[in-house]
């Protein structure tokens, strides 16, 4: 505002005739006061606001102790009226104000029929909602002008749409028990979706049929973990379910006109360790079977360029998000989910690996293990809330090299305790292929050898490749809806692709 401008505007004030501006924090104590008649009236009233509704909800403090004393004394099977309550409040000095113990009284005089309790609860849960809201408004614009040291400006927005969202979760109002035929209508829902797909899944699709048969599908509120050595094809074959969910993904809408998801699904990739532009030329290299390293360098005949140029194009139309933040803290990581949620109708989340992850902004552990800890249950928490599956990659010890046989166990995680404890799902990935072209190399004729022993020797060395070569195992060491096995499927390692065994042969490409 100019000088003048603002000359103007005070003068307008001082004389009267234009209004400050003043504002009261929303509230409504007749609201209060009708809620509180209905529960001196009748105490079944308590029973219809006391899952939401606290003392801390009223704006008049007086109205929250009032009410505190009511559910006391419900929740203690006696008899909240206001003789019953005459001798809590005869020397409170606030009460005093609006007319001492017989204030109670006229609550219960004018009191309305507790019929309507439950949306008195829910007008005076929503005026508190509006002043926490102000209240954190206020509070995010003076930490914008005193800005800590310590915190940059991104850190501050992230921090303040996790207090935003923490502040919707608990508008949530509807919670807690619910019957039994309600959970038996979820499911049974569920089960005549997958019987009216042809995968005949209740969760999101791999791909990957054994695996997809094995596990149904990865399901929603379910924390999947997917874990390996190095060089195994973690990676790779996260990229390849996140692929194929989003492009299985299709909709259709509902007897209320509103879109429901029936296959497929709209994937959040959480990208710590690969650029986007990396996991994008992954999945080009899968959809055109053209390897990555060739359409990287431009060594591609001018067919293959077509080829992909074509598959780019509809690649572009696949609800498919990529975050490659480096150093992404849960707590940003769930506040980006949750608005991915929001915004997109998100079915399933891919953090590539959990281990790259740090805990909440601002606080510092002890040790690696409590942190891990607390990653898991925010990736738990996250799957539940989200109500969608979140499938997390995590890397192994060493002590898999130790062993003879090297297929991964449970007691091979990382910081094992919290991720074996929080996960619904454990899978490992293992190819033999892997140590065995290590320990035994390509045969080169030796000097004391003849043209017939090194063909002998080497032709072993080739039937023993055509046995491992191709194939890696999917180890589900963990599954809380049914059994553990081991998957068998075939990995190309030029494309960085899984696929089902049965659709190859298992010879090598290349020698």
């Amino acid at each position: 505002m100019d000088p003048a401008r603002e000359a103007s505007h005070l003068s307008a004030v001082e004389d009267g005739t234009e209004n400050p501006g003043y504002r009261e924090l929303p509230h409504t104590v007749e609201a209060e006061q009708a809620l509180l008649g209905a529960i001196l009236v009748n105490n079944e009233a308590a029973h219809r606001v006391a899952d939401f509704l606290l003392p801390e909800h009223f704006f008049e403090p007086v109205h929250g102790r009032i009410f505190e004393a009511c559910i006391k004394l419900v929740e203690r099977g006696q008899i909240a009226s206001p003789v019953t309550l005459k001798a809590f409040f005869e020397r409170d000095e606030a009460l005093s104000e609006v007319g001492g113990a017989q204030y109670l009284g006229r609550l219960a005089a004018h009191a309305v029929t507790i019929i309507n309790a439950r949306d008195y609860g829910h007008t005076i849960y929503d005026h508190f909602l509006r002043r926490q809201l102000i209240e954190l408004g206020e509070d995010m614009v003076n930490r914008a002008f005193d800005p800590s040291v310590d915190q940059s400006a991104l850190e501050q927005i992230e921090e303040n749409e996790q207090q935003l969202f923490h502040l919707a979760e608990s508008g949530q109002t509807e919670g807690g028990f619910q019957s039994f035929d309600q959970s038996l209508l979820v499911a049974i829902e569920s089960a005549e979706a997958a019987f009216k797909r042809d995968s005949r899944l209740t969760g999101v699709p791999s791909g990957l049929s054994d695996l997809d048969e094995l596990l149904g599908g990865l399901h929603r509120s379910d924390l999947i973990v997917l874990a390996g050595r190095p060089s195994m094809g973690k990676s790779a074959l996260a990229t390849n379910i996140a692929f194929h969910a989003a492009n299985a993904y299709r909709t259709e809408s509902d007897e209320q006109g509103q879109n429901r998801t029936v296959d497929g699904a709209v994937v959040g990739f959480f990208s710590l360790e690969m650029s986007a532009e990396q996991l994008a030329l992954r999945m080009l290299a899968e959809s055109t079977e053209i390897p990555s390293n060739q359409i990287r360098r431009g060594q591609v005949s001018s067919e293959q360029f077509h080829k992909i140029v074509a598959a780019s194009n509809r690649l572009e139309e696949l609800r498919f998000f990529i975050d490659d933040t480096p150093g992404l803290s849960i707590a940003a990581l769930r506040t980006r989910a949750r608005r991915l949620k929001r915004q997109h109708n998100l079915g399933l989340v891919v953090v590539d690996y959990l281990q790259l992850l740090g805990a909440s902004s601002g606080r510092h552990q002890d040790n690696r293990v409590q942190e891990i800890s607390e990653i898991t249950r925010g990736l738990k928490a996250l799957a539940k809330e989200l109500d969608v599956p979140v499938l997390a990659l995590s890397q192994l010890s060493r002590a898999v090299e130790q062993r003879d046989d090297k297929r991964p166990q449970l007691a091979d995680l990382r910081e094992s305790g919290t991720i074996e404890q929080d996960a619904d799902v454990v899978m490992f990935i293992y190819r033999e292929e892997y140590y065995w072209t290590r320990s035994n190399p390509k045969p080169k004729q030796r000097k004391d050898e003849t043209e017939a022993e090194f063909n002998m020797r080497f032709h072993e060395w080739l039937e023993k490749l055509q046995v491992v070569g191709g194939e890696a195992e999917i180890i589900i060491g963990k599954q809380r809806h049914g059994p553990t096995d081991t998957v068998k499927v075939h990995f190309n390692a030029q494309l960085t692709k899984f696929d089902n065994l049965d659709t190859y042969d298992h010879l090598p490409e290349q020698m």
